[in-house]
């Protein structure tokens, strides 16, 4: 009997110096990542200040004529995408840009989005060769053309082998200098190449990546493949996404930009010289992240053959996705994108804190190793850690308090900052109502959301590292602005 006593005294004890050691280290943790998300922030004012000065001045109209504007290849990668192929590539065809070419890669889709297509362009079977610039792995089964028009469209039919593998198929075919990535199911604004191309116009020489905002298109009205009424998503799980892009996709890469250690341009809608990706070896299948992989291979090529370089993120709002409205859909979004991040640190490790990298070693992979590899772990651990404190006795009701302070008060403030940055900034939303439906949203966002996220995305992380099969989730869309719009978790992809 008192050996057990022991026992538990001894555990009790343990217990109580776990929790000691680890309070300190988990509210200086969360002061410190709320402190990095604000000075992002803060840099990104710095940045929408300095755009709308120069908006008058941009001279959109001059390059949509000039024909010294670069040509871009438009690649969208489509896999079971029927329902909304035909008005997403006659949206991509109506962009104004004076040179331009559509590239759609049916990943071998069994849903008839081939057959879609070629009933709406009239599409007719063509011999052709398709470059091996970059490695494919899904044979390319036919190109079809439109017939009798001078329609910029190219349609390709391959094996099915997943988006990255249908990308390097479009890079093969596209024969422009820049490419641009987008979504089957992204609505770009009708100058969206115009802003995300006129870097390159700038300095065609150092730029070699682009990106543009990416914002939530649930309960906006869509006429004709475009955006043309802004509104804040009527459901709360959309408002709580519309805080995240706000915060994490919009300010936070505006700030990383101004820093030079830009490392993600979403896959929804980006721009690339083609020289470029293809030096670096273009998209890697083996990545569920292909999109910010590719984006560090590029960082690394440029720094290891001593190339001067720019990766620049254009904070125009011109490009619009649909987000998951059921938190089946969201668990296995956000499982797999924090796998995705699991795997491109793990790939290029190497990187991480050396100095022959610049910013990108020392500076960006270490904070997102930190800060967002390593916050759900930390968040769980502090989550189970202080009420157990609190109820062992192990922790005083004060640093509770602290704790709660540092952990979420602090970072309901960065999101009003966010939210009021943007709107300030765009004045993206027309009625207040949506403005103060996302300020519902930042504070809902801490009660329940981000613990469930940082679950969603630990599983994210396990699967990683212990190398599970790669699953994608599936939505199954009717169109955007649709009611009856339907979400499924299906078919999985490789």
């Amino acid at each position: 009997m008192a050996g057990e006593e022991n026992l538990w005294a001894g555990l009790l004890g343990a217990l109580h110096m776990l929790i000691a050691v680890t309070d300190d280290v988990v509210i200086t943790y969360f002061l410190a990542i709320n402190t990095g998300y604000l000075v992002l922030n803060l840099l990104a004012v710095g940045e929408f200040v300095r755009r709308l000065r120069r908006a008058p001045f941009a001279g959109y109209e001059d390059a949509a004529t000039s024909p010294f504007t670069p040509p871009v290849s438009v690649i969208m990668p489509a896999y079971n995408e029927a329902a909304g192929i035909v008005e997403a590539v006659r949206a991509m065809l109506l962009l104004r840009y004076p040179v331009f070419e559509v590239v759609v890669v049916d990943d071998g889709s069994t849903d008839g989005t081939l057959d879609a297509l070629r009933d709406a362009f009239h599409l007719a079977e063509v011999e052709y060769v398709v470059p091996h610039d970059v490695p494919v792995r899904g044979r390319v089964v036919s190109v079809q053309l439109p017939r009798g028009g001078p329609v910029p469209l190219v349609v390709a039919r391959k094996i099915n082998g997943g988006k990255a593998d249908a990308l390097n198929v479009g890079i093969n075919l596209a024969r422009y200098p820049l490419l641009c990535m987008v979504d089957a199911d992204s609505i770009l604004d009708s100058q969206a190449l115009l802003a995300v191309a006129k870097p390159f116009s700038d300095d065609p020489l150092r730029v070699v990546a682009t990106g543009g905002v990416v914002g939530l298109a649930n309960g906006c009205t869509v006429v004709a493949g475009r955006v043309v009424e802004p509104h804040a998503p009527r459901d709360l799980l959309g408002r709580v996404q519309t805080v995240e892009y706000l915060r994490a996709f919009l300010l936070g890469r505006a700030g990383w930009s101004k820093l030079g250690g830009l490392l993600i341009i979403a896959g929804a809608f980006g721009l690339f010289r083609k020289d470029a990706v293809v030096a670096a070896g273009g998209m890697d299948p083996d990545c569920i992240g292909e999109d910010a992989e590719l984006v560090i291979r590029l960082h690394r090529h440029m720094r290891e053959q001593g190339r001067d370089y720019r990766v620049v993120f254009v904070t125009e709002p011109i490009s619009w996705s649909e987000a998951p409205s059921k938190l089946k859909i969201l668990a296995r979004q956000r499982q797999r994108w924090h796998r995705g991040l699991t795997e491109i640190l793990l790939k290029h490790r190497r990187m991480i804190g050396n100095p022959r990298y610049g910013r990108i070693g020392l500076l960006a992979l270490p904070f997102y190793v930190v800060f967002e590899l390593l916050a759900p772990v930390v968040e769980l651990a502090g989550l189970v850690l202080v009420p157990l404190g609190v109820l062992i006795g192990a922790v005083d009701v004060d640093y509770l308090w602290h704790f709660l302070l540092a952990a979420y008060v602090y970072a309901l403030v960065v999101s009003l900052v966010s939210v009021a940055v943007e709107e300030c900034a765009f004045h993206r939303f027309t009625r207040w109502r949506d403005v103060w439906g996302v300020f519902v949203g930042v504070v809902a966002e801490n009660v329940g959301y981000r613990q469930l996220t940082a679950w969603w995305r630990l599983r994210g992380m396990w699967d990683a590292l212990h190398g599970a099969p790669q699953v994608w989730g599936a939505m199954t869309r009717t169109g955007f602005g649709s009611p009856e719009k339907v979400e499924e978790d299906g078919g999985d992809r490789a």
